[in-house]
């Protein structure tokens, strides 16, 4: 078992028994702790070659439209699905509904 992981089992705990049963209540006792964000968006005919190919600048192929609904995942759970904006010169995706 590693030091981190003996520090935060004590955490986690004291959280849960200070919580209840709540899942939802450790989690925000809890905001701290790492996780990993996702967009799913289909690629066509995309090839290894295409991905060898790739450099700063290039445009690939998606198989949705731009108004399509994209999934987001939190560590590989669908969590809801977003569609892309824009805003001001920066891509973003706005959360359109939840899981």
């Amino acid at each position: 078992m590693s030091i981190a992981a003996q520090n935060v089992e004590p955490r986690l705990a004291e959280s849960a028994a200070t919580s209840g049963s709540s899942g939802e209540d450790m989690l925000d006792s809890m905001p701290w702790l790492p996780c990993t964000l996702s967009l799913e968006v289909p690629v066509v005919r995309f090839t290894i070659g295409d991905l060898l190919a790739l450099k700063e600048g290039s445009i690939v192929e998606t198989a949705c439209h731009h108004t399509s609904d994209v999934p987001l995942r939190v560590n590989q759970l669908l969590i809801g699905w977003t569609e892309f904006d824009v805003i001001d010169d920066r891509l973003a995706v706005r959360i359109t509904e939840q899981a």
